[in-house]
């Protein structure tokens, strides 16, 4: 399913890339025809990621970057970066040097090599460059599709009494349109998925198939045999962008991907766990009009968009190999 947002304002287009077969793919968002300035915040603690640095005012380029690369296949994916530099270098975009361009390409991954597919499965840097080329602003594919494609939430269990997580996006502005925010998210938890009354929406299921909490489990000291192997628990993460209309500095940008992290502790329980990789990234188009602006307005936006963003991640998400999906009955 397409979504009904338009990135344009935020200067920002985003593709896909879906090995359906193996189960895993990548998403790609990147400047339409100009750099961004970025800011990232690591909310867990087993995240895998290449060239996260360069997404901060610590370094020498103060943020600037081209591309964001959002990747299945755990570290083995991040070898897909390549596919998207080959494709800035092909359009002349990254950091200028005398003889040439270095495009810089931050780039994270969640673990999708089980339960479906093939473990072998990986995402390579020609999808990368096909996601890059295909970028678009608007009609942008949602659920189980380029990185969200593998992807499952509620795991304490183990992912096969799970449910199906995926790819999301969503935006929220300010009543006269001044102020802009999108959110886009791939959801591959460990933690249940709530919406917004904070009902669970999609997770961990009992043999009943009903769902069991997964903070209730853990909370009772107990977990289920399939999940007593720390090497089961560790294949999870959700990874978020938040990007603005609005030109902001990369640290102004770092503490707006803090903030907006709040939507992940609202909606997936637990949160940033041990055997999650959550990082959100923040980004604004590099070479916007500077202008006067609240902070806490646009970080009230972003944690709204990623909430809705969350949510629409799991609605839109297809059951596969007798994992259900939400979206496996709507018709869409």
């Amino acid at each position: 399913m397409s979504s009904g947002v338009d990135f344009a304002a935020l200067g920002i287009a985003v593709g896909h890339s879906t090995d359906a077969v193996g189960a895993t793919g990548l998403t790609v968002i990147r400047g339409v025809d100009q750099p961004l300035r970025a800011g990232y915040a690591v909310l867990g603690r087993a995240t895998g990621a290449r060239d996260l640095l360069a997404a901060s005012p610590d370094h020498l380029l103060d943020g600037r970057i081209d591309a964001i690369m959002l990747t299945g296949g755990s570290a083995y994916g991040l070898d897909a970066a390549a596919g998207v530099m080959r494709w800035m270098e092909e359009h002349r975009r990254g950091f200028l040097f005398r003889v040439g361009v270095v495009p810089i390409v931050p780039a994270a991954v969640v673990f999708d090599l089980v339960p479906f597919g093939k473990a072998s499965a990986r995402p390579t840097p020609d999808m990368a460059f096909a996601a890059t080329e295909s970028a678009t602003s608007a009609n942008i594919a949602e659920g189980s599709v380029g990185v969200g494609t593998g992807c499952t939430v509620g795991k304490v269990r183990g992912a096969k009494w799970g449910m199906k997580g995926g790819f999301g996006c969503a935006m929220e502005h300010t009543d006269d349109n001044s102020i802009i925010v999108g959110a886009m998210v791939v959801v591959n938890a460990f933690g249940d998925i709530r919406d917004a009354k904070g009902e669970i929406l999609a997770g961990a299921r009992g043999p009943d198939g009903k769902f069991i909490d997964a903070t209730r489990v853990l909370r009772s000291g107990s977990t289920a045999s399939e999940q007593r192997d720390a090497n089961q628990a560790a294949q999870n993460t959700t990874l978020a962008v938040v990007a603005t209309n609005i030109l902001m500095t990369s640290v102004e940008l770092t503490q707006l991907a803090r903030a907006a992290g709040a939507a992940l502790y609202r909606r997936i329980t637990p949160c940033g766990s041990s055997v999650d990789g959550d990082i959100v990234f923040a980004v604004s188009a590099a070479e916007a009009t500077r202008v006067a602006f609240t902070p806490m307005i646009v970080e009230s936006l972003a944690v709204a968009a990623l909430e809705k963003a969350i949510e629409r991640a799991v609605r839109l998400a297809r059951g596969r190999e007798g994992v259900p999906g939400l979206a496996d009955d709507n018709g869409d």
